[in-house]
């Protein structure tokens, strides 16, 4: 991506101070967010401005790029989450979620519980957002564990396995949505390589892994769960058919737009419609409207109440948008003053793989700061350069690798290690051995399953 902007780069600047003006970035973001707690949109304005400062580009254009990226980040990726939220919500309100998860589980059997968990929280987490699946699940996964009389770890860890990898891998998550946008991926393909890297890596890092983490950690579930929501038995719900179709619409467009234009057939009529309706904006805006009739109206709710829940969607991404948004900024900051073409050039001169160049830097930023969401915006912004030498599906498979390493070894410094914690009631040593092992190993399976992709592809 051109960059209007680029001539904010100082002239005459060494490659060193280029490099010394990241690292600085970079650990003012790091210390703001890990030693003041600061919050994370707050560290990546400060971070950004240091930057550009460090870097030598004078103090009246120091925010030039910052503001730029900000604005380019909201028009391509921000509204793309909104309107994810609007389904999420329309899904969680309207029965629908519950409707997948007690189909599923009605046509289970005990032994093959980890499994469905899997697969629940796999259809489930493609349009929420990661916390979202998390409280919605929670009460699922104490509920089946009680009634089944089975370790809590043993249904608990593949519901956690299917929502992380959805939220490190599969658009329209932000952090794939960030990656796509900052490397000018095809969100098609990345859709369909990171479902097809999803897939055995919740198998093995979910119900495979649950077996021996049910036995290191016997966590039973409590007799009474205070997040367990109460039910309106008389309440309309959609059917199965109807929820499933809500939540796979999406993907199916963008999907079809991707064959359509793989096989060259853009050019027809038919070609041409599906390439519009495949286009992320337009395939999201579908799907809200959509779900609007069959999850609200069709149900036999007023305008005025579908309008105030799309109203309601907002409030819980607010904080979300502005860290992406502020992660777009500092993206800009780092192409135009130049600093993410010397990176780059180091890398791609040093015999590491991009693919795993992408994987680490997500995985020093993740564990330093615990949000895969900043791991993901430092990672891409660094290595976004490289993608420019690479073929389009190499381009997608940098987005998952970077989307792999932001999940990797979540600890103390991340919110997600305390909700796991305090929800399933464990100690922080249970914890590590769980949750956190969990996530690594999801974290490394993916990058395996990307690399091997990659000697195909």
């Amino acid at each position: 991506m051109v960059h209007a902007l680029v001539t904010a780069a100082p002239e005459g600047v060494s490659d060193v101070r280029l490099i010394v003006a990241a690292v600085v970035g970079i650990a003012v973001i790091v210390g703001l967010i890990v030693g003041l707690k600061l919050h994370a949109f707050l560290a990546l304005t400060i971070g950004s401005g240091v930057l550009a400062v460090v870097a030598g580009i004078a103090y009246p254009d120091a925010f030039t790029s910052f503001v730029k990226g900000v604005g380019e980040t909201v028009a391509g990726v921000g509204l793309l989450i909104a309107l994810g939220a609007i389904i999420g919500k329309l899904l969680v309100d309207s029965g629908g979620a519950d409707e997948i998860v007690d189909t599923i589980l009605a046509r289970t059997p005990v032994q093959r519980l980890p499994w469905a968990m899997a697969l629940i929280a796999f259809v489930i987490g493609i349009p929420l957002f990661f916390e979202v699946g998390v409280v919605l699940l929670i009460p699922v996964v104490m509920l089946v564990a009680r009634r089944s009389r089975v370790p809590l770890i043993l249904v608990g860890i593949p519901a956690l396995a299917g929502l992380s990898a959805l939220h490190g891998l599969v658009p329209p998550h932000p952090g794939p949505l960030i990656a796509i946008d900052a490397l000018g991926a095809n969100l098609g393909l990345t859709l369909g390589l990171g479902l097809l890297v999803a897939v055995p890596t919740v198998a093995i890092s979910g119900p495979l892994l649950a077996r021996p983490m049910a036995r290191w950690v016997p966590v039973e579930a409590p007799e009474r769960f205070l997040g367990e929501a109460e039910r309106d038995e008389d309440a309309r719900r959609p059917s199965f058919a109807t929820a499933l179709t809500v939540v796979l619409l999406p993907v199916v467009l963008m999907l079809a737009r991707t064959v359509v234009e793989a096989a060259g057939a853009d050019g027809t009529p038919v070609g041409q419609a599906l390439v519009f309706l495949g286009t992320p904006l337009v395939a999201l805006l579908v799907t809200s409207l959509v779900g609007l009739v069959a999850l609200g109206t069709a149900l036999g709710q007023t305008r005025q109440q579908v309008s105030s829940l799309v109203d309601r969607s907002f409030a819980p991404i607010a904080s979300i948008l502005l860290i992406v948004a502020a992660g777009g900024g500092f993206k800009a900051t780092l192409i135009d003053s130049g600093v993410g073409d010397v990176i780059a050039s180091g890398l791609a001169d040093s015999a590491i793989s991009p693919l795993l160049a992408g994987w680490l830097v997500a995985v020093l930023i993740r564990v330093a700061t615990g949000s895969a969401t900043v791991a993901t915006i430092t990672a891409a912004g660094i290595v976004a350069p490289l993608a420019a030498d690479l073929s389009a599906s190499h381009v997608a498979l940098l987005v998952l690798a970077i989307g792999a390493g932001s999940v990797f070894l979540s600890h103390v410094n991340d919110a997600g290690f305390w909700l796991v914690k305090e929800y399933f009631r464990m100690t922080v040593g249970q914890t590590f051995r769980t949750w956190s092992l969990m996530e690594t190993v999801l974290s490394v399976t993916a990058l395996v399953f990307v690399l091997l992709l990659s000697l195909v592809l």
